[in-house]
């Protein structure tokens, strides 16, 4: 249903969004990608929940942000011996197969789960890094962050960024595991600049690691050069076609300098080629569910516009997500108003069943984009719980 002429209370969305997330994060930290969507359902990916936090973070809930933070962190501590087993093997020049590598999600317990998936994706580590450094700088030590995880956790996931960096994989939509994508390597860019400048992260690092993250930062620096086409990031290297998870890569990875021509491109190319009615595709030839517009990637495309100065095109932006909510305050993964592909609809229905409502990540966005404007945050979270 189209609901653009629905009076929206953004702040009320805004506790609304907070209630969502926290009561749905498990006591281990982890926060569901979606509860009860079957595909989903059980799971927690550190990059869904990494910009989840960072909306809780923003809006002043610093207790959940850092129980999740602490989730990743445990994580990867339980995985040292796993990841550097993984490196050395790397070190010595054997090939090792993307199966035996970091999932892109964990059962709430830590755990792999037996479910197949499209599991290969480096993005998810650099967000997390990039994450816990914004939490950290924001709130410090607070409480539900427990510190000696976060360090442990942190020199795992950057030793494995160190290593694996510029192998391909799949993106952030689990697909095309033959490319290096540019949103991929913008958060392992952001993630280990992060790691290695946050005093609050940086102590938990050896010299050793601190120059490989450099050498990395560097490689990155020139890929990126390698994935830009008439002007714009492109969606991976050796394409002229964009993705709406580019948006990242300007704001909040700063993959390229926000105010550079190539970052005013890339959100000039999305917005021009992927945004229809206000609401933003994650990419031209998208099929899945037919090619609806997502809440989270318009939040995107908001935060954007907020940081470059321009507020009405970021409310407008924000109006449209609060706009796609159901009568019970829930944000969807996705919405049909304009699919790019509708013959393919139903195929995924019949697997999956009807779209993911709740996504958390929606929400996640909606506050990221929210308390950018100044519609939502500063110690509100406390009333809305």
């Amino acid at each position: 249903m189209n609901r653009r002429n629905k009076l929206i209370d953004l702040e009320a969305l805004a506790q609304r969004s907070h209630r969502v997330i926290t009561s749905n994060q498990t006591p281990s930290g982890a926060y569901p990608a979606s509860p009860a969507f079957s595909a989903y359902r059980g799971y927690c990916w550190f990059r869904d929940g990494a910009f989840i936090a960072e909306g809780v973070s923003r809006y002043g809930d610093a207790a959940s942000a850092g129980a999740f933070h602490t989730w990743c962190a445990r994580v990867l501590s339980d995985r040292t011996g796993h990841v550097d087993g993984l490196i050395a093997r790397a070190e010595r020049g054997e090939h090792v197969p993307a199966a035996e590598l970091l999932p892109t999600r964990y059962t709430f317990d830590g755990g792999l789960g037996s479910d197949p998936w499209w599991d290969f994706q480096l993005d998810g580590y650099g967000t997390w890094l990039w994450a816990v450094s914004e939490h950290l700088r924001r709130h410090g030590e607070a409480p539900g962050t427990d510190d000696a995880y976060i360090q442990k956790g942190t020199a795992t996931a950057v030793r494995y960024l160190n290593a694996f960096w510029d192998r391909p994989c799949y993106d952030w939509w689990e697909e095309h595991d033959e490319h290096r994508h540019l949103s991929t390597l913008g958060s392992i860019h952001a993630g280990l600049r992060a790691a290695t400048s946050n005093p609050a992260l940086m102590d938990a690092l050896s010299d050793a690691e601190r120059a490989a993250a450099a050498e990395a930062l560097d490689g990155i620096g020139s890929l990126t050069a390698e994935g830009v086409a008439d002007g714009h990031l492109t969606k991976w290297i050796g394409t002229t076609d964009v993705d709406a998870s580019l948006l990242a890569c300007v704001e909040p990875f700063g993959l390229v300098s926000r105010t550079s021509a190539t970052a005013e491109a890339t959100v000039r190319a999305v917005e021009d080629q992927l945004c229809v009615n206000g609401g933003v595709h994650r990419y031209a030839a998208d099929t899945f569910y037919g090619g609806g517009q997502w809440p989270l990637l318009t939040a995107f495309l908001g935060w954007n516009h907020a940081v470059a100065g321009r507020r009405e095109a970021a409310l407008e932006c924000l109006r449209w997500v609060a706009e796609q909510a159901t009568d019970d305050g829930e944000l969807p993964e996705q919405v049909d108003h304009h699919l790019l592909a509708p013959d393919y609809r139903q195929e995924w229905i019949d697997r999956w069943g009807t779209v993911a409502t709740p996504l958390l990540w929606s929400h996640g966005m909606y506050l990221v984009l929210a308390t950018e404007l100044g519609v939502a945050g500063n110690g509100s979270a406390g009333a809305a719980s």
